[in-house]
């Protein structure tokens, strides 16, 4: 390996950038960690080699990646700091210490919840197994002599569908919206509805976000969680809402498109708040912002629109995050499926059969008990159904008898003689020479 650059400790540690300061708890809600300032007071090595990689991270990720790859490292210091007093360096972390870390933090309380969640434990492990293989990579003689960790030792996470409200639901959050008398309620349910914006960019609009492309308004989505900006079509009608909301509240000269009514920015929380007094006016239950993005998608992608424009208009990157909403309430799907159970039922039907006291107890009986000899057992199809396949079985290639089956085959030989069935009989004495000739 490389020697890599010594970088010099400050004396009085300092908050990684990105990182909350003065806050040891956990990502989640999880247990409090040790703060950086305790993990160099009692592991200097240990916390200058994380904390350089955070500082070389921080270069290209953004202060959010950054603010949960410290907390994972953090995570992971606290455990060899109470688990394994012995490691000292990041050099010294084996297998075994990763063995360990696995069910320890397993154990951890999560938020709201006794455990730790499946998402959180593959978020840590992740972060924690790419911090070993970029090190390692970028050659830095702090580094174990090989990775300790492997894709396997990361949880496999569950897949659920996007969850989004149905045309109904949707209606009904749409009128309670209408009915608020707050005007920052109704264009904030409106304008997540009708874009499918992320909620971080509809805080984010600028106040020169709607503009004139051809002959329609256009709303410019700035940079944001995928690097990317991207335009919008908007329709007329969220144009004049929001044209009346900015005459009405926003002050000259206002940065972002759509403030709070006291002219503050409006954040995740604020838009959480609106959203979830409306849902619970309309009668629904709690509600994520992403709901109302997924709900678009859906109702979009089973309208007829392609993915490739769906992609587009929700910013994905790739195809694959879109093809989530195609399983969800698929029109092709149902019609498609209706259209072979149409033809599926039509196998099952079958004459409609008299009830029992109308055929009597004798000959409902008999229906009951009607069943014919097969070489190993009873066909015991009802006679009202006609079967092109009288004898298909004994003609089978496949077919296979011997002498035990003898006397079965003897009274079926006797019942097609005395029916005059000729080909039928013949058969069962070849069946019987056969048997006759293989046990001799």
């Amino acid at each position: 390996m490389s020697t890599a650059v010594a970088v010099k400790r400050p004396a009085s540690p300092g908050p990684v950038p990105g990182s909350p300061a003065g806050n040891p708890s956990g990502h989640n809600g999880t247990a409090p960690m040790r703060t950086w300032a305790e993990l160099d007071a009692a592991r200097p090595e240990l916390a200058a080699t994380m904390r350089r990689y955070l500082e070389q991270i921080g270069c290209v990720l953004r202060p959010g990646s950054v603010r949960n790859t410290d907390q994972a490292l953090r995570s992971f210091a606290g455990f060899l700091l109470e688990q394994a007093p012995e490691v000292t360096t990041v050099a010294m972390v084996t297998r075994r210490h990763i063995e360990g870390y696995k069910p320890w933090l397993a154990a951890r309380p999560g938020q709201h919840q006794p455990r730790a969640s499946t998402a959180t434990l593959a978020h840590r492990l992740g972060t924690l197994r790419m911090f070993f293989v970029r090190i390692d990579e970028w050659g830095w003689e702090q580094a174990p002599p090989r990775v300790p960790m492997f894709p396997g030792d990361l949880p496999r996470q569950d897949h659920p569908l996007p969850k989004a409200l149905d045309d109904a639901a949707a209606a009904q959050l749409l009128r309670a919206a209408h009915n608020d008398p707050r005007l920052l309620v109704r264009v904030t349910v409106e304008v997540l509805l009708r874009t499918g914006l992320r909620v971080g960019e509809f805080t984010g609009l600028r106040a020169d976000a709607v503009v004139l492309i051809g002959a329609g308004p256009w709303l410019h989505v700035p940079v944001g969680k995928l690097r990317e900006d991207r335009y919008l079509p908007l329709h007329p009608q969220l144009v004049q809402l929001i044209d009346d909301y900015r005459d009405r509240y926003v002050p000259p000269g206002h940065p972002l498109l759509l403030p709070r009514e006291n002219g503050r920015p409006a954040d995740r929380h604020s838009v959480t708040r609106i959203l979830n007094n409306v849902a619970a006016a309309a009668g629904l239950p709690h509600l994520h912002p992403h709901v109302l993005r997924h709900t678009l998608a859906t109702q979009a992608i089973n309208r007829g629109m392609s993915l490739e424009a769906i992609a587009a208009m929700l910013g994905h990157r790739s195809l694959d995050m879109t093809l989530r909403y195609a399983k969800i309430a698929n029109r092709t799907v149902a019609d498609e499926y209706f259209a072979v159970t149409e033809k599926v039922d039509a196998l099952y039907e079958q004459a409609r059969q008299l009830p029992a006291d109308v055929l009597g107890p004798n000959l409902a009986r008999l229906s009951r008990e009607h069943h014919r000899h097969l070489g190993n057992g009873y066909c015991t199809r009802p006679p009202t159904l006609d079967c092109a396949f009288e004898n298909i079985c004994e003609t089978c290639t496949f077919f296979q008898t011997s002498i035990e089956f003898r006397p079965t085959l003897l009274a079926q030989h006797d019942d097609a003689a005395a029916k005059g069935q000729t080909h039928r009989a013949e058969l069962f004495t070849n069946l019987l020479d056969r048997t006759h000739h293989e046990a001799s």
